[in-house]
């Protein structure tokens, strides 16, 4: 009988626990898609990554939710490439090219402080008008539409998975929401596969420069996403783009409603009038667990 065995790594954390949970799976070859996509629902967690050889890259990865593949996951590359470098699969203080359906990303990994960090270069920031209810988009997050900010727009963002990006007046309506995940397809009518995440210029901790949260499509059989590092990284770009912040590096904290306590670094730096986006996070194991495909 199959088995696979899935390495849990906590990211955007040095504390298991406090993270973004990522399977890791080395040998992904060894599995059909439907294998992988059989795995990722066993094991539960909001992206399991697959490790793939590459013909183009130093190495491919596959992310895949209980319910679909992903075309990128932040959290979940950094979780695997801190995993490879502390089995000694690879080395830090490299740069490593990293085949995905978003295409070919560069991710650098440098040792700070005694630990692994990896900054992911994203896709390029892309951003679509929102045309849905927004009173409807404010109940399907259990709050209503005075908690929108109303100096800052509601739109569809993207440096390689697409999400909606909502501003938020208070911290407080942050940690008032109530998602009803089954409601969005609906109401993210131009993208009904889209997640959805709010944001709010309050934090909780003084350090940090904005707050998030991450409510999944329901097509991918999760709830909600502790840190979320592509998110992360297309807010910051928003910030630029539509909040007139002229930041070039931002820390950005999510998971404390859920009992998670991440923080990603985003840099942005602008050539020939495109933004350039670059997510640093760490990770820190966490557990193996086993599992016997039937």
């Amino acid at each position: 009988m199959k088995q696979a065995t899935v390495f849990k790594y906590e990211a955007f954390s040095n504390i298991p626990d406090l993270g973004n949970p990522a399977g890791i799976v080395f040998n992904g070859d060894d599995y059909s898609d439907e294998e992988m996509q059989m795995i990722a629902e066993m094991a539960g967690y909001n992206e399991t990554s697959f490790l793939c050889k590459s013909g183009e890259a130093d190495l491919r990865i596959r992310y895949f939710t209980p319910g679909h593949e992903m075309n990128l996951c932040g959290h979940a590359t950094v979780a695997s490439l801190y995993a490879l470098i502390e089995k000694g699969r690879l080395q830090a203080d490299q740069t490593y090219q990293i085949e995905t359906k978003a295409g070919i990303l560069p991710a650098k990994a440098a040792e700070r402080n005694g630990r692994v960090y990896i900054t992911l270069e994203q896709a390029p920031p892309q951003f679509l008008p929102f045309t849905g209810d927004k009173e409807k988009l404010a109940a399907s997050l259990g709050i209503t539409a005075e908690d929108f900010h109303s100096g800052l727009p509601i739109v569809y963002g993207s440096t390689g998975i697409w999400t909606l990006i909502v501003p938020l007046r208070s911290l407080k309506a942050s940690r008032n929401m109530v998602p009803d995940n089954a409601q969005f397809p609906a109401i993210l009518r131009d993208l009904p596969k889209a997640s959805v995440h709010p944001f709010s210029l309050e934090t909780v901790h003084p350090e940090s420069d904005l707050h998030g949260r991450h409510f999944s499509s329901p097509f991918s059989g999760t709830t909600e996403d502790p840190v979320t590092g592509t998110a992360s990284g297309v807010m910051a770009a928003y910030m630029r783009q539509y909040g007139g912040s002229a930041a070039e590096c931002l820390t950005i904290e999510q998971g404390q409603e859920i009992g998670k306590d991440g923080k990603v670094e985003i840099r942005i730096t602008e050539e020939n009038g495109e933004m350039n986006i670059k997510m640093t996070g760490t990770a820190v194991y966490a557990e193996t667990i086993n599992f016997q495909l039937p």
